[in-house]
């Protein structure tokens, strides 16, 4: 691979090329080798200065396919919004995993995600990727940093991923702080969703993101859960596939991710529209603790 400066980069970063995108497994086996006692060392306190790229990505619309009957898309010819997420996450991954990280990637948590759709990207069309982090900031539990995915067709942007990561550190302190006020009651329900286990699994095997407290019960205790949650961004692909009908062509869909979807369980969507934005959350159907938090205009 090569780097240079990236001349229209106003944060300076060098454009390091990749022939193909990475293999996930791989990059997985590296963050679990490295978060092995003894294996670890201090990460520092800057962000890579590098943008990875790849051009030239494919769909495989058989995967696509794959990914739209977990997700709980139609299918179609048409991307869902959160499908290039999955195209490109083996560059992040590449990113995250990179010795210059600031946090190690096992055990970071996944709090929030915007996507920006500029228009619609049909599944015949070949895509450029480009990732790269910024704004690490401090957290009352540790640090944020945002790692931006952007995708490309012909040197037009036409799609653009921002998922915001939180390390949490023992010696934590300032920055922005948990909202710790009064849930208010979960708002009604317009659907009501069974999550079984092989939510976990199924969505590894489309996103290519086998963080083990998806998909093992061993691995999700090793961080402090019960037993295995769902893929965060499963979840806002499966209330995304609930309102795809409703929502235009190019719009922006936020969602802060609340706590964790355990597995098995039952949710319940909540979505109303104002004029032509909808405000959407998942919560736990029994008790209403809120799960995600989301709005698209």
């Amino acid at each position: 691979m090569s780097g240079y400066s990236h001349p229209n980069d106003p944060g300076g970063r060098a454009a390091v090329e990749l022939p193909r995108l990475p293999q996930a497994g791989p990059l997985y086996r590296r963050a679990l080798l490295g978060a092995l006692p003894g294996a670890g060392r201090r990460r520092g306190d800057v962000l890579p200065g590098v943008e990875l790229t790849v051009a030239g990505v494919t769909v495989d619309r058989a995967h696509l396919a794959d990914y739209d009957r977990v997700c709980g898309f139609r299918l179609t010819d048409r991307m869902p919004a959160t499908y290039p997420h999955v195209m490109g996450f083996p560059l992040a991954l590449r990113l995250m995993t990179a010795p210059e990280f600031p946090m190690p990637l096992v055990g970071l948590v996944h709090v929030a995600n915007r996507i920006t759709v500029h228009r619609p990207v049909g599944a015949g069309e070949t895509l450029d990727f480009r990732a790269y982090a910024e704004d690490l900031r401090p957290h009352d539990r540790g640090r944020q940093v945002d790692v931006v995915l952007v995708g490309s067709v012909g040197g037009e942007e036409v799609w653009r991923g921002v998922s915001t990561y939180l390390g949490r550190e023992r010696a934590a302190g300032g920055g922005e702080r948990r909202d710790r006020s009064e849930r208010p009651s979960a708002p009604a329900a317009t659907a009501h969703w069974r999550v079984t286990p092989r939510v976990g699994t199924d969505y590894a095997r489309v996103s290519g993101d086998h963080n083990p407290i998806h998909t093992s019960r061993l691995g999700a205790r090793l961080f402090g859960f019960p037993r295995p949650i769902a893929h965060g961004m499963w979840s806002k692909a499966r209330c995304l596939a609930a309102l795809e009908s409703r929502l235009p062509d190019a719009y922006t869909v936020d969602v802060a991710f609340k706590l964790p979807v355990p597995l098995p369980s039952t949710v319940a969507l909540s979505a109303t529209a104002d004029g032509a934005a909808w405000a959407f959350a998942l919560h736990d159907a029994r008790t209403g603790r809120p799960h995600l938090a989301g709005a698209a205009r």
